[in-house]
């Protein structure tokens, strides 16, 4: 496979269509048809379902799109590294996380380059712990931000300062936010939204006391924004981390703190023996003073 194949068929797959896919593309429909067949005869297998309107992806489409997309944007980023001038600092720095008021301390590492070096760019990349960690591994981004329960022992990494506070986010109108801190009991009989790290690795559950099938989780999430979301609409209560969601205000919601208390500590990541471009050494090394 040739990057260029892989890039026309990331185009098929997202207009749906060869006749306008070619059109984006700047080729000719002909010559856009015969690619993606020859690409379907080197794998070996059928990659579209091309139907009177539109085009869909098989089952092995739909992997190798996952695939090409990883692919392209490392392809792009290993570009952007060679190109940056030596005697110059500039690039991009790739840095992925969840949601955590402690990406603040990421955020002054980040200005303090930027104000030094104004060429240098920041891509931030929100997820879950496995997700991140999966773009870790691949190398599309250079440093992961995980919060605890997550294992980082075959990472290189540092640990933060600071850590993150769980409780729970609720309409002022529930019958719990009154209370000044949530029990394990106030949750066994109440529908739950949980991030689907603290569901996998059964943190809420253990801290209930409860086995997870036990609990009546109602929904699970990735972003606590998300969450929200469904806590406004009366879903549920969403577990979750404190300073993430805004509940001053006009707001209608309140985060109440569990009891006994539960926290996270936060660590960022990266890849053992990993070279690292100029511009990211340097963010590195901001990041260790102000640590």
């Amino acid at each position: 496979m040739e990057l260029r194949e892989l890039k026309y068929f990331l185009a098929v797959a997202r207009e749906q269509s060869i006749s306008r896919a070619a059109s984006s593309l700047f080729v000719t429909q002909p010559n856009l048809s015969r690619q993606m067949q020859n690409l379907e005869k080197e794998i070996g297998q059928p990659l579209f379902i091309r139907g009177t309107r539109k085009i869909t992806l098989t089952e092995a489409g739909q992997l190798l799109y996952k695939r090409a997309e990883e692919i392209i944007e490392l392809y792009n980023k290993t570009e952007s590294e060679l190109s940056a001038p030596i005697t110059d600092m500039s690039g991009d720095i790739y840095i992925g996380g969840g949601e955590s008021y402690v990406m603040g301390l990421i955020a002054k590492a980040a200005h303090r380059v930027q104000k030094q070096f104004p060429k240098v760019r920041f891509n931030l990349f929100s997820g879950d712990s496995a997700t991140v960690s999966e773009r870790l591994d691949k190398g599309l981004i250079d440093f992961g931000i995980f919060i605890e329960p997550f294992d980082v022992s075959r990472y290189d990494y540092l640990r933060l300062p600071l850590y993150d506070t769980w409780g729970v986010l609720m309409r002022k109108d529930s019958p719990l936010a009154e209370k000044e801190y949530i029990t394990p009991q106030d949750l066994w009989d109440k529908p739950l939204i949980l991030s689907r790290q603290a569901h996998g690795k059964n943190l809420i559950s253990e801290w209930c006391g409860k086995n997870s099938k036990e609990l009546n989780v109602v929904a699970t999430g990735n972003l606590l924004y998300n969450m929200s979301l469904l806590v406004e609409e009366g879903v549920g209560y969403a577990v979750g981390l404190d300073k993430i969601i805004r509940t001053d205000g006009d707001s209608n919601l309140r985060f109440v703190p569990l009891h006994p208390e539960l926290i996270s500590h936060l660590d960022i990541a990266w890849k053992k023996y990993q070279v690292f471009p100029q511009c990211a050494e340097y963010f590195l090394r901001q990041l260790r003073e102000i640590l």
